[in-house]
């Protein structure tokens, strides 16, 4: 971590550290961030946390890395409500899988970018966020979300079918 690190920059990184290792087993499991399972529950209760508290961080003033945790924030709280009001192997599952999954992708954004900019200390990556290996590394990212969501669709497509047509 860099020096001169806040408290709150501090206890928004192993929360966040915390929601990813929550993802990782969801979907390790589920192969999905499954809602219904405590690692689910860990994931989102941690990821609007960590997307509430980098809002307090402020170093370089509001940025786009604050659009992106309120956008998270959202994401969560829409798939928790279908998750919850709207019960069952339905079409709703493929909205709620889809936010969830793109919740986790967004997050990477600024976890990429503000790692690749500060490790190794004092001679870090990336120079900044318009470095080429962010670029490259985000790029990997989308490919696997892309892989991953469509892994995930076809997963719940089967899913409905069989409870449509058992």
């Amino acid at each position: 971590m860099e020096p001169g690190l806040s408290t709150l920059g501090i206890f928004h990184t192993i929360i966040g550290i915390g929601a990813i290792m929550a993802a990782f087993i969801s979907y390790a499991k589920f192969g999905k961030i499954h809602l219904a399972h405590t690692s689910g529950k860990i994931y989102l209760y941690l990821t609007v946390v960590t997307s509430l508290s980098s809002l307090g961080l402020l170093k370089h003033g509001f940025n786009p890395g604050h659009i992106f945790a309120l956008f998270i924030v959202v994401l969560v709280v829409m798939a928790y409500y279908l998750h919850v009001k709207k019960q069952g192997n339905n079409k709703f599952r493929h909205f709620e899988n889809f936010f969830l999954s793109f919740s986790f992708f967004l997050s990477w954004v600024p976890t990429i970018n503000e790692t690749f900019t500060r490790v190794p200390i004092g001679k870090p990556l990336a120079k900044g966020p318009t470095d080429p290996v962010i670029a490259l590394t985000l790029l990997v990212f989308l490919v696997l979300f892309i892989i991953g969501y469509v892994f995930q669709f076809r997963k719940q497509r089967r899913l409905n079918k069989v409870v449509l047509n058992p």
